[in-house]
């Protein structure tokens, strides 16, 4: 018999837009692994992204398999069918292992009600003043409250029901790993409210190996995390106790943990999440978007000659386009149209001007983080640009494949995990 698959404590969801980076980011697990901290990559594209892009999930897999066989790695890894719905996922079946159920938008959707009724009459624990340790202090719910809670929620858990087992029908339970995704939402979930989603997922029967609920605060693609941090180690500290508690109440997978999503870096945040998992042994799984295109266009300006030559043109036609390429992630970008510098005055930097601009060093004088919002909305265009874009990848590979690596460790593996 096969031995289920279970996802390692500390995971990286790592994006790769144009499936050219894999190498790169695999280093960068590399120098982790040599450092004494295995952690594991998974490879995350979602279904808008294929579409905007024209890619296909199987090109994910195969760039992330050359690159395991390439560097020889022998550690694990996973390839994520990223935010997908019941009429998405089909295509993600034969080439993932990793499946992040996303059913932000059924939240809020009214459950029948038998059904929250039932949920109700079969959860009196959650009834009441609810002590666990490790929560900041006891919740207290009054039978309203979980009814309210199981109304918002229920429907959405259900979705994850039913396409959860849509997908261990095609692939067999204990051959996938399930994430089950709550952060593109308006609403942050509280942790009694996570408890009450936690018993739900039990009852559905959805062998989650980790969640990702909404926190509190703005998670901007690209960019550092905006809100407040006391509030949010509150938050984390809870919900991690919360999982705790749901693991052994409900018989939920014991690996079952926390997953902080969306397009932000969350620099601010690492030393928050470092200290939980210091204190209580507990894994993360975190992913850190599509800014691996980002460090693309770093690495071609720095190129200089054309690859310098078409960053600008991204640049200028971003800027000219930026209404169109904003409007789907308005909820997730703060751009001040006043701070992006004009396409004359970029068309006069050079490469490592561009390439400061960019790179997400905060402290750097050079950084301009209404720049990198706009450019890491703006990968279709290089997508447009089809081959221009990706020979100038290849003919630039090494310092492409040099600003990948380094992001992804010194500012993301290493902060999170080694110190």
């Amino acid at each position: 018999m096969n031995h289920p698959l279970i996802l390692a404590k500390f995971t990286i969801g790592v994006g790769d837009r144009f499936a050219h980076q894999a190498k790169a980011q695999l280093r960068a697990f590399e120098l982790a692994a040599a450092q004494g901290v295995p952690v594991v990559p998974v490879w995350n594209k979602s279904n808008r992204e294929h579409t905007f892009i024209g890619s296909h999930p199987q090109s994910v897999f195969d760039a992330a398999q050359a690159a395991v066989k390439t560097l020889n790695w022998t550690g694990g890894w996973h390839v994520d069918a990223d935010h997908i719905r019941l009429e998405t996922v089909d295509k993600f079946l034969a080439c993932s292992d990793f499946f992040t159920i996303d059913v932000a938008d059924s939240i809020g959707k009214p459950a029948a009600s038998a059904d929250v009724a039932a949920f109700v009459a079969r959860h009196p624990e959650l009834i009441g003043t609810v002590s666990i340790a490790g929560v900041s202090a006891p919740f207290t719910t009054t039978r309203v409250d979980v009814e309210r809670v199981a109304a918002k929620y229920l429907l959405a858990v259900q979705d994850a029901g039913k396409i959860y087992r849509h997908i261990i029908a095609q692939k067999g339970e204990g051959n996938i790993i399930a994430e089950v995704s709550m952060d593109e939402t308006d609403a942050p979930q509280t942790p009694p409210e996570l408890l009450i989603i936690l018993a739900a997922l039990a009852d559905e029967k959805v062998r989650a190996q980790t969640i990702a609920p909404k926190f509190t605060g703005r998670f901007n693609k690209g960019v550092d995390y905006v809100g407040d941090l006391a509030q949010f180690e509150r938050e984390f500290n809870d919900d991690l106790a919360v999982i705790a508690h749901a693991v052994a109440r409900y018989g939920l997978p014991a690996n079952l943990k926390l997953s902080v999503h969306s397009g932000s870096d969350k620099f601010s945040l690492y030393p928050i999440i470092r200290r939980a998992l210091a204190r209580t042994g507990a894994g993360v799984h975190l992913k850190t978007a599509g800014t691996t295109w980002l460090e693309e266009l770093v690495g071609l300006s720095e190129a200089g000659g054309d690859g310098l030559a078409l960053a600008k043109e991204i640049y200028a036609y971003a800027l000219a386009h930026v209404d169109e390429l904003c409007a789907p992630y308005a909820s997730v970008i703060d751009i001040d149209r006043a701070k992006l510098p004009s396409a004359d005055v970029v068309n006069r930097w050079n490469g490592p001007q561009l390439a400061s601009a960019i790179r997400h060093i905060p402290s750097h004088p050079g950084f301009n983080a209404h720049i990198r919002q706009l450019l890491h909305v703006s990968f279709k265009l290089a997508a447009k640009a089809g081959a221009r874009y990706t020979d100038l990848l290849k003919a630039n590979e090494a310092i492409v494949a040099k600003n990948v690596t380094e992001n992804l460790y010194d500012r993301h593996l290493k902060p999170l995990f080694i110190g």
